[in-house]
């Protein structure tokens, strides 16, 4: 199948979605083909920043020093001292609900070992253990860059979806984020293009049109 331009894909895609009561997240649905997937240097987990931003609030919350956290107030989302991580954790209710509401986490170094001795057990396999940033340092710029990102895992599975924005969202914006989405998944790949069976472009719950 010959390659149509990203943006005429997206708004068919649009265009075929009946309008629903709540903000479309547009997706890309990627189907990876000659991988073994059993093979962990062949799953993709990445954090890829889109040109044209998320269209949605992203939310970032920090771990960290006194220091760190007294930066990181009114730039992240929630922060947590050190000298809270105890007590946060020990409220599993609070943690899961505060883990399924950010996004992207970060936490000084040297308190990695502590959260993934405490808090490993629900950031793991929701594919949100924190990214370490060193001690002293200033991640406002990390921060901003993770509000308008992404985060894809195709764990063993060969099709998997990566939100490229919202319906609101003009097609052209939509289109610059697919192309950028797609440019860092098929570098990341053993054999780039040719481990990609087909890409499809659709809403929430919209029908799938395909690009690839």
């Amino acid at each position: 199948m010959p390659d149509r331009p990203s943006v005429e894909v997206v708004t068919e895609a649009i265009a075929k979605a009946p309008e629903r009561k709540f903000s479309e997240s547009v997706e890309l649905s990627v189907n990876l083909k000659d991988l073994d997937l059993s093979v962990p240097k062949n799953r993709l987990e990445d954090e890829i920043p889109l040109p044209k931003g998320r269209g949605k609030t992203v939310k970032v919350a920090v771990f960290g020093s006194p220091e760190l956290c007294q930066k990181m107030r009114g730039v992240a989302d929630l922060v947590v001292p050190a000298g809270e991580l105890d007590d946060f954790a020990k409220d599993k209710k609070n943690v899961k609900k505060v883990v399924g509401s950010v996004d992207f986490f970060l936490a000084e170094a040297p308190l990695m070992p502590t959260i993934g001795k405490r808090l490993g057990v629900i950031l793991g396999p929701r594919g949100k253990m924190p990214r370490p940033v060193p001690p002293g340092s200033d991640p406002t710029n990390l921060v901003n860059a993770l509000k308008r990102s992404i985060r894809i895992r195709s764990k063993g599975n060969r099709t998997f979806h990566a939100a490229v924005g919202t319906r609101s969202m003009k097609p052209e914006e939509i289109a610059q984020n697919v192309d950028a989405v797609l440019a860092r998944i098929v570098g990341k790949l053993e054999r780039g293009r040719t481990n990609i069976e087909s890409v499809y472009v659709k809403t929430t719950m919209g029908p799938a049109v395909r690009l690839w």
